[in-house]
Parts: C-alpha cells; sequence; structure tokens
C-alpha cells in the first residue's frame, strides 16, 4: 500500500473511531437524562459510519481493500456538558486536520481522484466545526443552568 493508501485507510478507521467516540458522548449526556443531547450525538455517530463507509467504497473502486485497526476505548465522563461539545469540536479539528494531510499527500503524488474525493470532506469538515462552535458558544451562554439546558436539550433533540 502506498503513502496515500496507508493515510487513507487510517482516516477510514479513524472515522469508525469517531462514531465511537460520539456513542460514548452520547452515553455520557443519556446518563444525565439528556435524551435530545443524547439524540444529536446518535445522530452524529451515525453520520461518522457514513463518513468511514465513503472511505471504503472509495479505496474498493481505488482497488485497494479497506484494513481494520484496533480502536482505543473514548473517554467516558465529563465534567460539564460545555466540556462534551468542547471535546467534540477539538475532536472534528483533528478530523480536519487529517483530511487536509491525506489531500497534501494525493497532490504529491498526483492522485486527482483522490484530491477530487476529499473536496466534499473539506466543505463538511468546515460545516462539521462551524455547527460544534455555535454549540459551544450557546452552552457557554447557558453556563450549566438547568432552565437554558433543558431547553436546549429539546433544540438538539430535533436534529
Amino acid at each position: 500500500m502506498s503513502k496515500l493508501y496507508d493515510a487513507l485507510n487510517k482516516q477510514f478507521n479513524f472515522e469508525i473511531e469517531s462514531a465511537y467516540v460520539y456513542m460514548a458522548m452520547a452515553a455520557y449526556v443519556d446518563s444525565k437524562g439528556m435524551s435530545g443531547f443524547n439524540h444529536f450525538m446518535v445522530q452524529q455517530a451515525k453520520e461518522e459510519m457514513a463518513h468511514a463507509r465513503k472511505f471504503y467504497d472509495y479505496m474498493m473502486e481505488m482497488d485497494q481493500t479497506p484494513v481494520y485497526t484496533e480502536i482505543p476505548a473514548p473517554k467516558a465522563e465529563y465534567g460539564t456538558f460545555k466540556e462534551v461539545f468542547e471535546t467534540a469540536l477539538e475532536h472534528e479539528k483533528v478530523v480536519t486536520k487529517n483530511i487536509k494531510e491525506i489531500y497534501k499527500l494525493a497532490q504529491e503524488e498526483g492522485c486527482l481522484d483522490t484530491q477530487q474525493f476529499l473536496n466534499w470532506f473539506l466543505e463538511e469538515q468546515r460545516e462539521e466545526e462551524d455547527s460544534f462552535r455555535g454549540i459551544v458558544e450557546r452552552l457557554e451562554r447557558i453556563n450549566e443552568s438547568w432552565n437554558g439546558l433543558y431547553i436546549y436539550d429539546r433544540e438538539l433533540a430535533q436534529r
């Protein structure tokens, strides 16, 4: 496997790990009685699995079989709801960094197919980071007030 396909395979596995991380976050917020936050995180996990599938399909189209790697246990406890979403934002920033690094590698290797494939992910990551930044900002304003948290929980249940 070339350096580029190694990087694609690593990201394929990281997308699965991302779903694992979001499901752990879903369990945490659900254990605190926040079903809307839980719904949001479960939807996020589903989205990450769909992203993993995109990598899987692309690699298969390029005659490269994805190789599954071990997934580390995600963090299970948080101090605040804001911390959950700050952690999610930081995680999305890592995903963005990874995608950009793979894109640069595709440029170096002259793989236009991979560059085209990754364009969708670049736009998606911009949206993901913006979404999580907005949630963190709202949670900063709510400042762990249960009244505000319950109202926002209902909002996030609409995702």
